[in-house]
């Protein structure tokens, strides 16, 4: 038989049959699936393919280097750059119209004190011409161009963001702007206007004649302007930090007193008159402003969780408010005669 088979023994010859019990086992004859492919020699199977919804997100994001980075940057000051240059020509242009609109809420509060010789004066040569056909297209430059300058700052970030994330410049742009102008227009209609009446008939008892410069009069403007602007930003400052989860709502409503005696600190600051009236002309809109901000926050953690505001309750409970309010402003004029005005304490007899 060993002449036959050549010397080889029957266990150690190839078997055509895998039921054969003298040959090699079956899985020399039939290796697994990822040997057969061979390849790599490895049975580990292979990763499952990357989810669509992450590669929407990371397509929506723009890979971009350090160097190309700082051309980005470069690129969108330009682009301010000459955006506000614009408005601040077309600014020069209407520059007297601007500076009379800039001086009419002192004129309005030197005209409630009632004093005819009470004026505003120009202690300095060039005073007038810096203040006219400078700073005062200036200041206005920064709140008309505000839009502009706010939608290149987003330009420059959204590269870096989600693509879902993206869908947030109008809003984020809309709502920066729109608070920023908000506050000036509510500095240059009420805080600014009876401030000023405050001040200037401090000394009306002892014949005092108020003689203001120009110079102090503008000083004062643009510090109550921007001031009041970036702090109507609150809102969008909370919103981002929660957004960031730096904050939550409930984190805010828990310190919320803090919170209180932090603007309290800061209308104190940016109040141009020490008294309590008007500080609590600038503190109650901030203290508004940041609970406006907290329930932005919370809109936005609701809509993290899948979850829905309860809209029509909430409307229906601030329409009764206003219609309280509103009854109540009716009673007061058909009882004791009253009528509304434009300005504090908007009823009178």
């Amino acid at each position: 038989m060993d002449e036959i088979n050549g010397g080889t023994p029957p266990s150690e010859q190839p078997r055509a049959f895998p039921d054969d019990p003298h040959g090699p086992p079956p899985e020399k004859l039939y290796p697994p699936p990822a040997l057969a492919v061979g390849g790599g020699g490895s049975s580990t199977p292979p990763p499952p393919p990357p989810d669509d919804d992450d590669d929407q997100e990371e397509d929506g994001m723009l890979r971009m280097s350090f160097l190309e980075h700082l051309e980005e940057l470069r690129s969108r000051i330009l682009k301010m750059v000459y955006g506000f240059g614009v408005v601040f020509l077309l600014c020069i242009i209407f520059c007297q119209e601007l500076f009379k609109i800039v001086m009419a809420p002192g004129f309005d509060a030197l005209k409630r004190i009632g004093n005819p010789e009470n004026h505003f004066v120009a202690i300095s040569p060039m005073e007038q011409f810096s203040i006219i056909w400078l700073w005062t297209p200036l200041v206005a430059a920064i709140f008309l161009g505000s839009p502009w300058i706010l939608w290149q700052v987003w330009s420059f970030i959204a590269p870096g963001l989600y693509h879902k994330e993206k869908r947030l410049a109008v809003p984020f742009v809309t709502a920066t702007a729109g608070l920023f102008i908000l506050g000036g227009c509510f500095g240059y209609f009420l805080a600014f206007r009876y401030g000023l009446t405050f001040l200037f008939g401090l000394g009306g008892f002892a014949g005092i004649v108020n003689m203001i410069s120009i110079d102090q009069y503008f000083s004062m403007f643009v510090d109550v302007m921007l001031g009041i602007g970036l702090v109507f930003e609150i809102p969008v400052l909370i919103f981002f930090l929660t957004l960031l989860h730096v904050a939550s709502p409930s984190f805010l409503l828990a310190h919320s007193r803090y919170a209180i005696l932090a603007i309290t600190i800061l209308a104190a600051i940016i109040t141009p008159t020490p008294d309590f009236f008007n500080m609590m002309l600038f503190a109650v809109p901030m203290c508004l402003l940041f609970f406006l901000g907290v329930f932005a926050s919370y809109l936005l953690v609701l809509k993290r969780e899948n979850r829905r505001f309860p809209w029509k309750p909430f409307l229906a409970w601030v329409l009764s408010v206003v219609l309280i309010v509103g009854a109540a402003a009716a009673w007061l004029m058909w009882k004791f005669n009253y009528h509304p005005m434009w300005h504090w304490p908007f009823f009178t007899k």
